[in-house]
């Protein structure tokens, strides 16, 4: 097991020059007691349960790349999404990855299936973060109740070892 002190220093450290490789976005669209979420079914996350969303298009803002990319998955046009989240994904090997997650109240249209993702709504209160990246029991729970957050994760292998988290107002 890893020293946990020695793994927020090396976080601290890479964060100090840290670049991602790669910016995306997540939505959440809660209604009626409900979120929608999808199964992954290709590229980056196949096979696990997430929001609909993806990278973001050269000059594309976040916001406009989390209603495109939640149309383009699940045929749902979100309404009014809230930028709540700010995450960096650092990894010891892999890509490095910026995330910006919104939440939308509010949606028009029918979910759908498309070849990237199965749409499916899930109570609030059964969200399968068994069946969801690690890091989401940590800061999802918080943005769904509304506050908005910045965060770091370090990762090895899939593995979450350590993270960051901060109100961000």
């Amino acid at each position: 097991m890893s020293d946990p002190s020695a793994l927020h220093s090396e976080l601290h450290e890479r964060l100090r020059t840290w670049q991602p490789d790669f910016v995306g976005t997540l939505t959440f669209v809660c209604a009626g007691g409900q979120i929608l979420l999808i199964r992954k079914k290709r590229g980056h996350g196949a096979g696990k349960v997430n929001a609909p969303g993806g990278k973001l298009d050269p000059g594309e803002t976040p916001l406009a790349g989390a209603i495109r990319e939640t149309k383009e998955e699940v045929g749902v046009e979100a309404l009014h999404p809230s930028l709540m989240a700010e995450l960096k994904f650092v990894d010891q090997a892999n890509a490095q990855w910026l995330g910006y997650a919104f939440v939308a109240q509010d949606y028009r249209g029918a979910p759908t299936e498309t070849a990237e993702a199965r749409p499916f709504w899930a109570p609030l209160d059964q969200i399968p973060y068994h069946q969801m990246w690690e890091d989401d029991r940590i800061w999802l729970p918080k943005i769904l109740a509304g506050q908005r957050i910045k965060a770091a994760f370090l990762f090895r292998a899939g593995k979450l070892l350590c993270h960051l988290l901060e109100d961000a107002q």
